[in-house]
């Protein structure tokens, strides 16, 4: 390009006359630039936790970060032969890229090898239909004895196949009279799972499994179709639900999935999870076709797998699982009432197992937290009457609107008492909130690969998450549904990475940092608002469950910092 005509003598004259580095005015500019930067680095949630890091921990921090950035110039270039750029998508592959693009790619890394490896502390934040990998799932269904398959209409086509409500039953004697397949299969009969896979047109068993996955997952399609909207990658991931929802409400195939998902959470670094449930009353014990008329033996067999696990070698130090009672938020009063009242019964019951409240499903499609405000203070008067403590750990703000009814969902749960707030994605537009929210120490379940695959953001690098840690927000990092979603499996390490390689000023500090939440603002046991506040404020030093299991996660940290400086400190 050219920009004017110096001859070779003006410009050595000119150029002797530009600021040089070594001068005093811009050693001084230098110098207020990085105090400025230093200022606002201490405004950070994450800030304590990186002041106060060991020795090792510190190598180990800085290895991460030589790491990351050859990795970000060797990896994560258009130029290698497999380049997603230049041979599928043709898109500039780049760190923190579309996870759908990026996902094969990161795990091939030293990086992804280093954070799988890592302490994670809790999940607080995911839905359990949508945990454990349904390759694993289709496996364990076709091999469970006497399971059928029903659907609401003939599936003699690929349109049928795709829009049909399906549901998955045990009965003891076969039922083998039709064809799911052809044209006179009346709706809602079942079928013998293993006679309609091998009547399946499309390649019989291994077809019908290929099939069962998408209906169970959203494609990498989907993931980048953007310009569908977040409405209509909402609608996918609904019917994914109702697909999932009748093939783990069996006792053994339950107890199959607890196993696994305790197994995959282990492996990932991660010692406590509190999952979200939201089941209509059709769970079937061992060899029964009658459903359950409450939710008591479902609970029990959450007490009996978790007890078996943590008796393995495999779970040693695993600490456990509860649950976070769940409501569809667009049903109509009377169910969620009901639903309410079938959580306060459960608590009674079971009360180790519920550890709070929510309401899910799009927050956009219905309804807002201000519309359901009657329902809400009819179960706080119910929870007292009857003596119990089921605090509420609320979705808000995963929505893009400013001022929306969606949008207003976060005052609605700052004022109703939430102890979490799930996503929180619109947060950062509100900076009364957000001073709010630290001053009572609101933890915000932040999920960015969910946040990306339905269509909040383009990519990790345009997650509002970075903006909430500058403010001095406390967060966690959660994968909401890995299963449907595309990370296939129940650990959090797909999204830690994303965070690690996608924001420079994270670090592995940083993910520390937020690992390091996750157990602070974990329920473990019942506490009164009080007791909440007083486990979060004294943290480690405190005397209860919390503080042990923080000095626990403290002690698996040093090791894993350890382990990167022998691993990877003479490269």
């Amino acid at each position: 390009m050219e920009f004017g005509t110096y001859t070779d003598e003006e410009w050595d004259e000119i150029s002797q006359d530009l600021p040089k580095e070594a001068d005093p005015f811009m050693q001084k500019y230098t110098q207020g630039r990085e105090a400025l930067i230093a200022q606002e680095n201490k405004k950070r949630s994450d800030a304590s936790f990186k002041k106060n890091l060991s020795p090792i921990a510190k190598r180990a921090c800085d290895i991460v970060a030589r790491i990351r950035d050859e990795e970000k110039n060797t990896v994560w270039t258009p130029q290698l032969e497999d380049s997603l750029a230049q041979e599928s998508e043709n898109m500039t592959v780049h760190p923190g890229m579309m996870f759908s693009l990026s996902k094969e790619r990161m795990e091939g890394t030293k990086l992804w090898k280093i954070v799988r490896r890592m302490p994670k502390g809790s999940l607080l934040h995911a839905h359990m239909d949508a945990m454990v990998d349904f390759d694993f799932l289709l496996d364990a269904l076709f091999a469970t004895p006497g399971m059928h398959l029903a659907a609401d209409q003939p599936l003699t086509t690929d349109k049928a196949r795709e829009a049909a409500k399906i549901k998955f039953r045990f009965f003891k004697s076969p039922r083998t009279e039709g064809n799911i397949w052809s044209d006179d299969y009346k709706e809602d009969t079942p079928i013998l799972l293993t006679q309609a896979a091998d009547a399946f047109p499309d390649g019989g068993k291994a077809g019908i499994l290929k099939w069962l996955y998408g209906r169970c997952a959203i494609s990498r399609t989907d993931a980048i179709s953007q310009h569908h909207g977040i409405d209509h990658i909402w609608q996918k991931f609904y019917k994914c639900f109702r697909v999932v929802n009748s093939m783990i409400h069996y006792e053994p195939m339950f107890r199959i999935f607890l196993q696994r998902l305790m197994s995959l959470l282990k492996a990932d670094g991660i010692n406590w999870c509190e999952i979200r449930f939201s089941w209509a009353l059709d769970y079937y014990r061992q060899d029964s076709e009658t459903p359950e008329p409450d939710y008591s033996a479902m609970m029990t067999v959450i007490d009996e797998e978790v007890a078996r696990f943590q008796e393995s070698e495999e779970g040693t130090g695993f600490w456990g699982i509860r649950t976070i009672w769940s409501a569809l938020r667009f049903l109509p009063t009377r169910d969620i009432v009901q639903n309410m009242e079938q959580c306060i019964n459960t608590k009674i019951t079971h009360p180790h197992l519920i550890a709070g409240y929510d309401l899910v499903g799009q927050e956009d499609g219905g309804r807002p937290l201000r519309d359901l405000l009657p329902e809400l203070f009819w179960f706080r008067k119910q929870c007292a009457e009857e003596g119990v403590t089921v605090p509420f750990f609320f979705h808000a703000g995963e929505c893009l609107g400013s001022g929306s009814d969606t949008d207003h969902n976060l005052f609605d749960a700052v004022l109703l008492g939430t102890r979490r707030i799930g996503h929180g994605f619109s947060l950062y537009k509100h900076p009364l909130l957000i001073d709010l929210i630290k001053e009572k120490k609101i933890l915000v379940e932040s999920c960015p690969i969910s946040n990306e695959v339905l269509r909040l953001c383009g990519s990790v690098m345009s997650h509002p998450l970075p903006a909430l840690l500058a403010c001095g927000v406390a967060c966690s990092l959660n994968n909401d549904d890995p299963a449907m979603l595309g990370q296939d499996t129940a650990g959090s390490t797909h999204d830690f990475w994303q965070a690690l390689q996608g924001w420079e000023n994270l670090g592995l500090a940083g993910l520390g940092s937020l690992a390091e939440n996750s157990i602070r603002w974990s329920a473990f046991e019942d506490q009164t608002a009080e007791e909440w506040s007083k486990g979060i404020r004294e943290a480690s030093m405190g005397g209860g469950i919390k503080a042990q299991r923080l000095k626990e996660w403290e002690v698996e940290w040093e090791k894993f910092c350890l382990w990167v400086v022998d691993e990877f400190g003479e490269e």
